[in-house]
């Protein structure tokens, strides 16, 4: 089925209960693009505001933090972890799929309390670590980790009426913990679930005299679902509601698959909604580059009853929204809002940039002096392939922003790039891990029919090439060729701009030009997006960037890059409607 078959034929039929009269229609993702593992909550004390976490595993800054006055706009509001001090173990974990897993926010008494699980994956042991703050919108304000074992992944923060404080995590196990030592009670499973496959993502209600605890169960894949119990004891024991599961795609020709790690909160008015993660890849489950986004949902949770959660689609009617507005603090852009970035003098590297992992010590620099309105990189020896796993640490010179549209242009512009010794290369990427990634480069390579790597039979290509390690399970299976083109000579003398444009749903192209005739792109290379689709990342999705590497050499040169772009385009996955794609220039 084509997309636009799913997302327009996806009627959202309502209940009864909830008056036609009075609804707002709305679409999903709520925060497209990779924004996985959400938790939500809404804030009275801070005007009427929601906030959302998401999972930032390798990435860093990490563990970032959405705001909202309407559940429509969403803006990064900030990073909880924005400092390497706060969690070394991310500079040292080789695993690509390892790092900060699922994190949750909450409100307790005037404070934002982010809980989150570490683990490297191999061996699996998990660390729990708890940040707080009184200002969400300054990543400074967040704390250093209070930090205490945990016996599995996926940690929930709930306070009871007597103020006792308890953390629930996958298995489902639960015990208490205080605050301010990290010391943790006796752990006990309180429920194993109603498939019992992989009960994780624990939540806890109180509500009408029960202690609800919501989970997610069979994996983040097609068969993952939530499922719900109550007890009138907050140890239990828990029955599990008989209309489980009560939020799925699974065995469902519906757009967005692998639904699931719920979260449920309420409004300024007392309605109730979700949010989870969901893909937007069909129950083929092949092609989905970005990864596991943000979903929203209505909730009618009547009193004594259990919560009805509405199936999830593209075009849904829920509650009355809040007015929309785009008066919203925080510390970056809109999710949504396209990248018009020059890099002007006194400038930082804008917040919702993200690295993998800790880049090397002034890999990075802002207009430094003598280059005006550029972003200087200085090349690390590592490049962005690795093997699988990792046996040792790669700091990258990658710097990248998630990819939030079906259908995207990115290019900069290398404006300056005097390369001397072999394999010295800048370039722009389509990444997911350091297995699976798509780049176009400048490279210093011999001339044709020249054995010699002597630096006057040295002169700059442009490289295209594909990392897809076949030994993971992966989405696409086979190889794509390396395209090399020698760097016509009349670019040299100008800014050279290099750009991907996801053409359709499933293929990336990669193409290059002079900057003083970018209409005459020059395609290089293209790519399925298959190849940004599970294996490795299945747990992430699609950053695009720009990369500065020896290739294991001894080079050090230096390139300087502006005019960063980022502009979704053509098919809008959000309302169904179909823009002529046309390469974005401007």
């Amino acid at each position: 089925m084509h997309l636009l078959e799913f997302i327009l034929g996806a009627i959202f039929i309502l209940p009864v209960e909830l008056s036609t009269t009075k609804n707002s229609t709305y679409t999903n993702p709520m925060l497209p693009g990779w924004h996985s593992d959400p938790s939500c909550i809404f804030v009275a004390e801070e005007n009427n505001s929601f906030f959302c976490a998401t999972s930032s595993f390798l990435t860093f800054p990490g563990m970032p933090i959405y705001t909202s006055k309407d559940l429509v706009n969403w803006r990064l509001g900030s990073h909880v972890f924005s400092r390497p001090s706060q969690v070394p173990q991310i500079g040292n974990t080789t695993v690509q799929n390892g790092g900060l897993w699922a994190t949750t926010i909450r409100y307790h008494d005037g404070i934002f309390y982010a809980i989150v699980s570490y683990t490297p994956e191999s061996p699996f042991i998990v660390t729990g670590f708890i940040f707080t703050t009184t200002d969400p919108y300054n990543d400074n304000a967040w704390s250093d980790p209070l930090v205490f074992p945990l016996i599995d992944i996926d940690p929930n923060l709930f306070w009871d009426d007597d103020g006792t404080t308890y953390i629930q995590f996958s298995g489902i196990h639960q015990q208490t913990i205080d605050l301010e030592t990290g010391i943790l009670g006796p752990a006990s499973i309180i429920w194993t679930g109603f498939t019992k496959y992989i009960p994780e993502g624990p939540r806890m209600y109180k509500k009408d005299g029960y202690y609800y605890l919501m989970i997610g169960e069979g994996g983040t894949e097609l068969g993952h679902h939530e499922a719900i119990a109550r007890s009138a004891n907050i140890w239990g024991p828990y029955e599990g509601y008989s209309g489980n599961p009560i939020l799925t795609a699974t065995n469902t020709t519906q757009y967005f698959q692998t639904v699931g790690h719920a979260d449920l909160f309420q409004d300024a008015s007392g309605n109730w909604w979700g949010s989870a993660l969901a893909t937007r890849s069909g129950p083929a489950w092949e092609n989905y580059p970005m990864g596991r986004e943000t979903v929203l949902f209505p909730v009618i949770w009547n009193e004594g009853e259990w919560p009805v959660l509405q199936p999830l689609r593209g075009h849904m009617n829920g509650w009355q929204l809040p007015l929309q507005t785009r008066a919203i603090p925080g510390s970056g852009p809109f999710v949504e809002d396209p990248d018009v970035i020059d890099f002007p003098p006194g400038s930082a590297i804008p917040p919702h940039f993200l690295y993998w992992r800790f880049p090397p010590e002034d890999a990075f620099a802002v207009s430094p002096q003598g280059h005006p309105n550029t972003l200087q990189l200085r090349p690390s020896k590592s490049n962005l392939t690795s093997s699988a796993p990792l046996t040792t640490i790669e700091e990258l010179s990658l710097i990248m922003r998630v990819q939030t549209d079906t259908l995207f242009s990115f290019s900069i512009d290398v404006v300056s790039f005097e390369p001397k010794l072999q394999e010295e290369e800048v370039g722009v990427t389509a990444f997911l891990t350091q297995t699976q990634h798509l780049d176009l480069g400048i490279v210093l390579l011999p001339k044709s029919n020249s054995g010699s790597e002597g630096g006057a039979n040295l002169a700059p290509h442009l490289r295209f090439r594909v990392t897809n390690v076949p030994a993971l399970k992966g989405d696409f299976s086979g190889s794509l060729p390396t395209i090399i083109k020698p760097l016509p000579e009349s670019w040299l003398n100008a800014p050279i701009r290099l750009q991907i444009d996801a053409v359709n749903e499933t293929h990336h192209a990669f193409s290059a030009a002079s900057s003083t005739d970018s209409w005459g792109n020059e395609l290089i290379g293209i790519a399925p997006a298959t190849i940004l689709s599970g294996g490795d990342g299945e747990f992430t999705g699609t950053l695009v960037g720009v990369y500065a590497t020896s290739n294991g050499g001894a080079g050090t040169t230096e390139s300087y890059i502006s005019r960063w772009r980022y502009q979704g385009k053509g098919q809008d996955i959000n309302n169904g409607t179909f823009v002529p794609y046309t390469p974005f220039v401007e």
